[in-house]
């Protein structure tokens, strides 16, 4: 069971194209799981890896902020002064909980950044940004599911 479910290309291309959509790329990955959920994919690992996909590009972003330069932020990664302040408000506002939204566009992927930066404790940004995740795609997925059926 496990070798039929590793050869179907849907779930592999899920995963990178949901890690890519979190490495800071202008990418989303929600359209690749409901297309797939429409296609008769099973809704639970489709979940599954996305979440997992989505976690892993968020813990590349959180390393590159702990690790990342200055110039690996700014110039490679395109990361403006002004989306920095933007998290770090964020941040200031929320406190470390700001990551339950590392989901959102345009914010999320810098949350996640300015996460690393300011050291947040690993195993909490872990369970606060995979929550986060894991919630959308579980919402995309009940409405796609619900409206498809």
């Amino acid at each position: 069971m496990l070798h039929d479910w590793l050869n179907q290309p849907g779930y592999l291309s899920l995963f990178f194209l949901s890690f890519l959509a979190s490495t800071l790329l202008p990418l989303g990955s929600e359209w690749l799981l409901v297309m797939m959920l429409v296609g008769g994919y099973d809704p639970l690992p489709s979940v599954a890896v996305a979440t997992a996909g989505n976690y892993c590009g968020a813990v590349m972003t959180y390393l590159i902020g702990i690790w990342g330069g200055s110039w690996l932020i700014e110039k490679v990664l395109r990361v403006s002064l002004q989306q920095q302040d933007r998290a770090r408000i964020y941040y200031q506002r929320f406190g470390v909980y700001s990551l339950l939204f590392s989901w959102l566009p345009i914010i999320g992927d810098p949350l996640c950044l300015v996460g690393g930066m300011v050291r947040v404790n690993f195993g909490l940004f872990s369970l606060l940004v995979a929550a986060g995740k894991l919630a959308r795609y579980a919402v995309v997925a009940v409405i796609t599911v619900t409206s498809a059926g």
